[in-house]
């Protein structure tokens, strides 16, 4: 018999939730329960498997009956540039800028020739020049300017 982790029974129970329309609303303490776990185990989950690198958006409100919201980001191109777009910061580590780049492009959203042209601009070795603690925000404005020009040619 294969044995399912918790993570992966949770991940798999909130793409479930999501498979309809898209967004999800739960309340972590009840899901918590019905599955025997602490709540801070749906939060892990959330944290590192639908994060906005990977096309989710997720609100929470606490408080009486609070909830957690996922909502899967639209898949249209245009749809997907501005989702990272909005929601990069003002800097972005290289790690990370990697992950929207190779996200995107295994969504459609980017061709090979584009990624490559994204990742060659915004690595470490195109901004070695820099100071370090300047790099993550240059690499972030870069990488916003990059995505609004696809974005104007695609949409």
């Amino acid at each position: 018999m294969i044995k399912v982790s918790l993570s992966n029974q949770i991940a798999r129970i909130l793409l479930d939730m999501l498979e309809s329309d898209g967004t999800t609303e739960i309340q972590r303490n009840e899901l918590a329960q019905s599955l025997g776990c602490v709540p801070s185990q749906i939060n892990y989950v959330i944290a590192s498997r639908f994060t906005p690198e990977q096309g989710y958006l997720v609100e929470s409100r606490r408080g009486g009956g609070g909830y957690i919201k996922i909502t899967r980001i639209g898949s249209d191109v245009p749809t997907m540039l501005m989702h990272t777009v909005n929601c990069l910061g003002a800097a972005v580590d290289a790690a990370t800028c990697r992950a929207h780049i190779v996200n995107l492009h295994h969504a459609g959203a980017l061709t090979v020739q584009e990624a490559k042209l994204m990742l060659a601009a915004s690595g470490d070795t195109a901004l070695r020049s820099l100071p370090q603690p300047l790099r993550d925000s240059v690499r972030a404005a870069l990488l916003k300017q990059m995505l609004l020009t696809i974005e104007t040619k695609k949409g």
